[in-house]
């Protein structure tokens, strides 16, 4: 790895750039984390606090109603503070939230503290990926977007399994007590290695002009990226958000069983993901094109979603349980690939802004998603429509990487 914009020594850059994408996995891994306690220990706050299933929902959702577009006012935030400051003060905002939602005691409640975790994590993937794309180069942003998509998924299985396992014996308030006040130690390792690099960047004489989101809202792969993001995260936060309830409710399984098996699948989906991003960037090292590359690996992940969602719908139980085992290979490529193809396509100057559109776009699939999960178990009493709905959004997301996004390549800003 190496910086772009410092004046330090080669070594010394490297060096930071380690330090650097390890804290941002962390960072994610606790964004994930927090951001799924809610969904672990959905059924007993559902039962305890007496909630429907589209109450509960609504609840999910929330968290995206501030988040998506949260992730605009972040990189506004990042070309004025920078991404480290932004970046800290969000995990701030979002671990107090998560330690308060402990003292809740009904959907009022629960519903503003969610708005609160959703306005600290939106500042994650944006200042994230403006650090990857400032200090990582391309052929080496598929591992390290790896390894922070291996924070994402890890912080979801390890909030699944450990989470299910304390509430089982704690209690769900306890979780969020736990969790919200561990996720405040990352500040400490992040103050400390990025204190002064902050401060030779503020240094440095900017080169170059940070296009306008006008700009980047121009752009055709902007919208065909975004459309792929949507798609890609459909069925992820369809699981976030319900797999609890469906494992225990649809399934049968008791709390510590649901939390095994979630924890089993984001723990595959974590290795898959460092697996793809490592066979990526060995692939474009041998010479294939950074296009071929992730745009096989976006749309292989997409078709295996698509095949995994319809399993889990139309199949037995053991064929369900089986399509998300094997759903991990396809969250796995697709949190590798879907940050790394923005990076890429914006460049260093544009990565903050850029992936501020395209996540909060990519975020609605947030809102949309729990929502019409918990309308349709209302209506129908099952989870298969749900799951044909999710089939059918990732053949989108394939059609739009396939014809929308025309190659993935850097794209040429205007310098006036």
């Amino acid at each position: 790895m190496s910086m772009t914009n410092s004046a330090a020594p080669a070594p010394q850059a490297q060096r930071f750039a380690r330090w650097l994408v390890l804290l941002l996995a962390l960072a994610i891994f606790i964004h994930s984390l927090d951001r799924g306690n809610l969904g672990t220990a959905g059924p007993l706050i559902r039962d305890q606090l007496h909630i429907s299933n589209s109450a509960f929902g609504v609840l999910q959702s929330s968290y995206f109603w501030v988040y998506v577009p949260g992730q605009l006012l972040a990189g506004w935030v990042i070309a004025r503070l920078n991404a480290y400051r932004t970046l800290a003060i969000g995990l701030l905002i979002w671990s107090a939230a998560t330690f308060l939602t402990g003292f809740a005691g009904g959907f009022v409640t629960l519903f503003v503290l969610r708005l609160f975790v959703g306005l600290g994590e939106c500042a994650g993937f944006p200042a994230s990926s403006k650090l990857l794309a400032q200090h990582v180069p391309a052929h080496r942003l598929g591992y390290a977007n790896a390894l922070v998509a291996a924070g994402l998924m890890l912080g979801n299985g390890v909030g699944t399994l450990a989470g299910g396992l304390l509430i089982a014996q704690l209690g769900w308030r306890a979780l969020f007590f736990i969790f919200g006040a561990v996720s405040l130690l990352w500040l400490v390792p992040w103050l400390l290695v990025t204190r002064g690099q902050a401060a030779v960047e503020a240094a440095t004489p900017v080169t170059g002009r940070e296009p306008r989101f006008g700009e980047i809202f121009a752009r055709r792969e902007l919208w065909g990226a975004s459309i792929g993001h949507f798609a890609a995260n459909y069925p992820y936060f369809l699981l976030l958000a319900w797999l609890p309830l469906y494992l225990v409710k649809a399934q049968g399984y008791s709390l510590s069983q649901m939390a095994v098996l979630g924890g089993v699948v984001y723990a595959l989906s974590a290795g898959c993901g460092l697996i793809g991003g490592a066979i990526a960037d060995r692939w474009i090292a041998r010479g294939a094109s950074v296009n071929r590359v992730r745009k096989t690996m976006i749309i292989t992940g997409g078709a295996i979603s698509f095949c995994c969602m319809l399993a889990v719908a139309l199949g037995g139980p053991k064929l369900a349980i089986a399509g998300l085992l094997l759903f991990s290979v396809s969250n796995g490529l697709g949190s590798s690939n879907v940050f790394a193809i923005g990076q890429t396509l914006a460049g260093p100057r544009a990565a903050g802004k850029w992936i501020g559109v395209q996540n909060a776009l990519g975020g609605i699939s947030g809102i949309v998603g729990p929502m019409i999960t918990g309308f349709i178990i209302d209506a129908t009493g099952s989870f298969r429509l749900t799951f044909v709905v999710a089939a059918v959004i990732a053949l989108v997301g394939i059609v739009s990487w396939l014809f929308v996004v025309r190659r993935i390549e850097p794209l040429v800003w205007a310098e006036a």
